[in-house]
């Protein structure tokens, strides 16, 4: 899907340079997937300390019984 946006010049040539990309493209893709990846982790991190666990549970008897 084509897509035409107004992307700052001086960002995309580092991130050109930084990142060893030969295009804008693989730059923007690359950027793209990496910000998509840290949203995700931050989901996750967020769950951390809300999940309560049974005091109770014995994960060393259930690996006996298996």
């Amino acid at each position: 899907m084509p897509t035409n946006l107004a992307i700052d010049d001086s960002l995309i040539q580092e991130a050109v340079q930084i990142g060893h990309h030969k295009t804008k493209k693989a730059a923007v893709t690359v950027a793209l997937s990496e910000y998509i990846q840290r949203r995700k982790q931050q989901e996750v991190v967020s769950l951390f300390g809300v999940i309560e666990y049974d005091p109770a549970y014995n994960y060393k008897e259930q690996r006996r019984s298996s």
